[in-house]
Order: C-alpha cells, then structure tokens, then sequence
C-alpha cells in the first residue's frame, strides 16, 4: 500500500481490546471509561479475515497486537496461532503492560509469537502504585523476566518519562535494562490520554532524554533502522540498545509505514487521525476480500504528510490512545 506521499505501509497495529487493567494517570480516569460493547468488539475470525487480506493482498509484514491491554482477551493464544499459520504469515509481536505476561507468556511463545514490548514507567512500587493506580510491579518485572526467558526477544520496555512524576528515573530504568538484557525506550508524552490534560511543558523531549542518559552512560549512536520510530544508541562496552521515540519534537511523519485497526473493526491512516474507515461494517454486510482491499487502500491514499502536532491547526483525535490502539 503505497500513499499520495510514496509511503508503502507494511506495519499493522491491530487493538484487541479497549479494556484495561492499569489506570495509568496519562492515560485515562481512576473510574476508567466506558468500554466497547462486547458486540462491537471484532471477532477473532473477523480479525484472522482481516489480516489474511491485509497480507495476501496490501503488503503487510508486521502485526503488532494491541490494547488497550491486549493479554484480557480470551483466547490470545489460539488467536495468536491463527494468524501465525496465515500464508504469508506476518512477523507477529504484541504490547503489553505486563501484567498478566508471566501467566501467559509460554503460551504465546508457543503459538508463534516473536517478541514484546513491556510498558514500564517507573522502578518504585509506591511510584508504580501512584502512577497506575494498581499495586502490580512485582507482576510486570516477574512477566518481564519470563519473556525474556522463554525466548520473546528483543523484551523491549517503554518509558514515558514525565515532568515532575518519572524524570529522575531515566538512567536508572536504562541501568536496569541493561542488566536484565532487555531493550530500553523512551516514548515523548502525547496529546493522547482521555482526560483532555495533556501539557507540552509536562513533556520530557528526547533531548532532555538524551541529555540524561549522557551524564551516565557513554552512548554510541546507531540511528534509525530502516522505517522504525524510534532513534538509537548503544551503550559503551555492552550490547544494550537504548531507543528513543520523539513522536512530538522530532516527528518521523514523512517515513511512516503503520496503519492502524482498532477494536471495534475501524481503520486509522494515523495514530493522530481524525477520520476512520469502517471495516466491521463491510465484513459484516458480506463484502469479498475486493471490497476489503479497495476500502484499505482508499483508506491509505487519504493519509496526510504529519501529525501536526506541532501546527497551530492540530486537532485532537476523539479517541484516546485506550481505544485507538499502540
């Protein structure tokens, strides 16, 4: 799938749920919200159909499953397996807040599953507890450990560092990735969460990340692999690679290749879009794997050059990042 803009798209995020277990403070409410009824909710075969079509016939090579917290739907593994067995199959990985990781990850290992990306803002319980409302780190660093274990490499964890909250914790969430080998990102907080609060001035920007990370570590710059978001460094005298994702102060708009499929069977040109494609609806009324195919394409060809975040015009998008997907 090739935009107005010459971008091929071979990236797919797929939400498989809006529900989460965690209240993370830049992300939703303490109350939550109000789910996706259960009937709006894609099935597991309407997904399977979906990316069959989307790998048979556009072009993608990699699926990341997502949430909201992708691990409360039932079924993953034999979710997972199915689309593993799909000719050609994609190169499948999942994000996670980790909570549940440690019960499950053998069998998602075992059904196909590559690799996973852990969400972890800080390294102090009473933070963890502050941060996310839940008393759950002990679940996230024991699920960590098991991934890695079981062969789910790289375990990537994602940071959002924030102004005031998680800042000071930079060097040492890249220390303790290092020493369990696993590979650290730093995420830029985005106007994303469901409260409407997010602050630009709260933002940690990846300079200040960087800046950070130098004071104690000697980094080795390795760039930007290919269309992958994140710029990286390896660590001086170790095979740790620390990345950095600055959606907002250095936008890598112009070389985006994802498209992203949310829990309720909508298509998204952009995680910052503002119009969506509805595929639940033509599965639903019997569209053929055509119909499918031209109203993906469509979807593509409509992309815009950026997020533009950065403009004086940006517009929020309705959904929150809980239901728009990772």
């Amino acid at each position: 799938m090739t935009d107005r803009f010459g971008r091929v798209h071979t990236d797919l995020r797929v939400s498989l749920t809006d529900r989460c277990n965690l209240r993370c403070t830049y992300c939703m409410p303490a109350e939550g919200l109000d789910w996706m009824p259960k009937e709006d909710v894609l099935t597991d075969d309407e997904i399977v159909r979906l990316i069959g079509v989307a790998t048979r016939r556009l072009g993608i090579t990699e699926v990341r499953l997502t949430g909201g917290e992708p691990l409360l739907r039932r079924g993953l593994p034999q979710l997972v397996a199915r689309l593993t067995a799909l000719d050609p199959a994609p190169e499948l990985s999942l994000t996670t807040n980790g909570v549940g990781l440690a019960r499950s990850a053998v069998a998602l290992r075992a059904a196909g599953l590559r690799r996973v990306n852990v969400s972890l803002d800080t390294l102090r319980p009473e933070r963890y507890a502050v941060l996310t409302r839940r008393h759950r780190l002990a679940d996230v660093l024991d699920g960590l450990r098991l991934a890695r274990d079981v062969g789910l490499a790289p375990v990537k964890v994602n940071a959002v560092p924030i102004r005031g909250v998680n800042d000071d914790e930079v060097t040492d969430l890249a220390a303790f990735a290092t020493e369990h080998g696993y590979r650290m990102r730093f995420i830029e907080s985005m106007p994303l969460d469901a409260q409407g609060e997010w602050q630009r001035d709260a933002m940690i920007t990846a300079e200040e990340i960087l800046q950070s990370l130098t004071e104690r570590f000697e980094l080795l710059p390795i760039g930007r692999r290919d269309n992958a978001p994140a710029e990286e460094w390896r660590i001086a005298g170790t095979d740790s690679v620390i990345g950095i994702i600055a959606s907002v102060t250095r936008p890598f708009c112009g070389n985006c290749d994802r498209v992203r499929l949310t829990a309720d069977g909508q298509l998204r040109n952009c995680l910052f879009a503002t119009k969506e494609s509805d595929l639940r609806a033509l599965l639903r009324n019997g569209a053929d794997d055509t119909a499918l195919e031209a109203a993906w394409r469509t979807c593509i060809s409509g992309k815009g050059p950026g997020h533009a975040i950065n403009s004086p015009d940006f517009s929020r998008p309705e959904r929150p990042m809980s239901a728009i997907g990772g």
